[in-house]
């Protein structure tokens, strides 16, 4: 609240209507020994002038830097009316939409959203959204696991080329259920799901697959071949995607002989700014005969008695709304103001722009693997399609080029070695639409400069 219009004698009369002697007798109910009492190391109270001035003085501290560090969440220009709109009243204070004769609003906006990522994702259903794409992973195995009922094993194939962090979620939400997480190894050649590893597994009892695209290397996976290695096993295919890349590429609906039924991943590269690590947001979207093991709210468009167009929740299988027990999920809330800001993205790019979004961080990035190769002793990692990132491997550690870098004001990328220790001389780079031709040959530059004084050190 930017500003508290109630005096001190304010505060008494409304103490005094409800019958009490001061705030801290609306608290009686807690035990003192709960209380925490006075906060060590807060200051004494500061004018707002004060307050002013302390903040303008630390916002002065923060550097813009150039930023080529992906791995998960991506730096992408949001036009400036998204966010104009999303922080609305009537969007930013909008409530969960029990009541729908109270909720149009935000029933339509979701219905939208919803309508939107089942297009892009090539799916029948979408739901509202989840916390972020870790999470929406870990749900999309447990939706797996009580849809594919003829599998008794719950075992999930999980290729190491799946993002480190959404599998660390996935094996700590999943791990009380008893299922059991079988890791694929990834092809050190190519990048990809090593195929051979994943036939091995063939006629064993499967619960279901990921299927990463692109994986965490910015590498494109062969999608159609392992969506039919899934259906041929009469398993379950769960896709993992970035929205941005759909599109260029087909949907998860289309891949191989009969496409994947479940599709997820993280919705923050549309229109959600980097904020310091969120909010973000997660999306998972199905075919229709799975629609009662989707986690969240389904909101439908119907009419009233009048015959006028109107927006209701259809499908509500989560806890608020039936017994604990039979909820799919507790822990489903969607991420309502994100969807907001996505949904208006989406609107305002429409198919052509995000078309050309996704072709302009293509070209980009392919731009900063040509530029860099020219390094001595650089050269792309893996010799396949990317997209979003790519691979450098270097003649030295990553990692000792990343500091030196950030003092030169750029956000080198990520040393894969802090994840793959196969992979210390590798360098996780990303380039979005963001960055223009001066700035990769800054980054160039940078870089050479940095492995020559690390080389000159080592």
């Amino acid at each position: 609240m930017p500003f508290i219009p109630h005096t001190e004698r304010d505060r008494q009369l409304m103490l005094q209507a409800i019958g009490v002697d001061d705030i801290s007798s609306l608290f009686d109910e807690i035990p003192l020994a709960l209380r925490c009492g006075s906060l060590a190391g807060v200051p004494a109270a500061m004018s707002e002038y004060e307050v002013g001035r302390l903040m303008s003085r630390r916002a002065q501290e923060d550097q813009v830097e150039l930023n080529f560090l992906g791995a998960g969440a991506y730096e992408h220009h949001i036009p400036a009316a998204v966010w104009e709109l999303t922080t609305r009243g009537e969007f930013y204070s909008a409530y969960t939409p029990y009541q729908a004769e109270a909720s149009q609003g935000t029933l339509q906006v979701i219905y939208e959203y919803q309508t939107m990522m089942a297009s892009l994702t090539g799916q029948d259903v979408s739901n509202a959204s989840l916390y972020d794409g870790a999470s929406a992973l870990a749900e999309a195995v447990l939706m797996a696991v009580r849809a594919n009922r003829a599998s008794k094993s719950k075992r999930v194939l999980i290729p190491q080329s799946v993002h480190p962090h959404y599998a660390a979620v996935v094996k700590a939400i999943t791990a009380g259920q008893g299922i059991e997480l079988v890791a694929v190894p990834y092809d050190p050649g190519s990048g990809r799901t090593d195929i051979e590893a994943l036939r091995s597994h063939a006629g064993t009892d499967i619960t279901a697959v990921i299927i990463p695209q692109p994986n965490v290397f910015g590498v494109l996976e062969e999608v159609d071949v392992l969506a039919d290695w899934v259906t041929d096993q009469n398993t379950l295919g769960i896709a993992i995607v970035n929205p941005t890349s759909l599109a260029l590429l087909r949907p998860p609906g289309e891949w191989g002989r009969e496409g994947v039924p479940i599709v997820c991943g993280e919705g923050q590269p549309l229109g959600v700014p980097l904020s310091s690590g969120g909010p973000y947001f997660g999306f998972l979207t199905c075919r229709e005969a799975l629609v009662r093991q989707l986690p969240g709210r389904l909101v439908g468009r119907t009419v009233d008695r009048d015959g006028k167009k109107g927006f209701t929740l259809t499908l509500q299988a989560r806890e608020q709304h039936i017994r604990r027990a039979r909820a799919t999920s507790n822990i489903c809330t969607n991420q309502g103001l994100m969807v907001t800001a996505a949904t208006i993205y989406m609107s305002l790019l429409g198919p052509e722009g995000l078309r050309r979004v996704a072709a302009e961080c293509h070209k980009k990035v392919r731009a900063l693997a040509v530029a860099a190769a020219r390094i001595d002793g650089v050269e792309s990692a893996f010799a396949t399609p990317h997209f979003h990132e790519v691979v450098l491997r270097l003649p030295v550690r990553a990692s000792s080029v990343i500091e030196g870098l950030r003092q030169q004001g750029v956000l080198a990328g990520l040393a894969l070695s802090s994840w793959y220790p196969e992979l210390q001389d590798c360098l996780l780079v990303c380039a979005t639409e963001t960055k223009t031709d001066e700035d990769i040959q800054t980054y160039v530059e940078a870089l050479g400069q940095q492995i020559e004084a690390a080389g000159a050190a080592e």
